[in-house]
């Protein structure tokens, strides 16, 4: 493959994943399983069965250790990224209106060890 190509690839998959996600700070990275959505730094981002459609349960100690993607002032939701309101006034990202949150256990990018945890957490694949 030709630098060229490499980065004319690299470029478009980029703008894809910003076209699929507007200001999100959300990027897709590879893990064990498979392609999920992860935050800029590529740490895994994680659902909550406990949430419901655009509300977040997960607060004080559980958020503690789940860490909700906050949305900063300013940001604007596009397609199937959205931004709620947290029950203490502050916003958080959520895709298909589910709030989204990393996992104080992971420490590198790619890793996936919240998943599955206690059956409630679970990461978001990209098909």
């Amino acid at each position: 493959m030709t630098i060229a190509l490499f980065f004319s690839l690299l470029l478009t998959s980029t703008l894809l994943i910003a076209d699929m996600h507007g200001d999100a700070p959300i990027a897709v990275g590879d893990t064990s399983l498979g392609k999920v959505l992860t935050d800029q730094q590529g740490m895994t981002l994680y659902t909550f069965t406990r949430d419901t459609s655009g509300t977040s349960n997960c607060n004080d100690g559980c958020a503690a250790n789940w860490p909700p993607l906050m949305a900063g002032d300013g940001a604007m939701a596009a397609g199937d990224f959205s931004i709620i309101m947290r029950s203490d006034g502050s916003k958080q990202w959520a895709y298909k209106d589910m709030p989204l949150y990393t996992w104080v256990r992971d420490t590198e990018p790619g890793d996936v060890t919240g998943h599955e945890f206690n059956q409630v957490w679970f990461v978001v694949p990209v098909e």
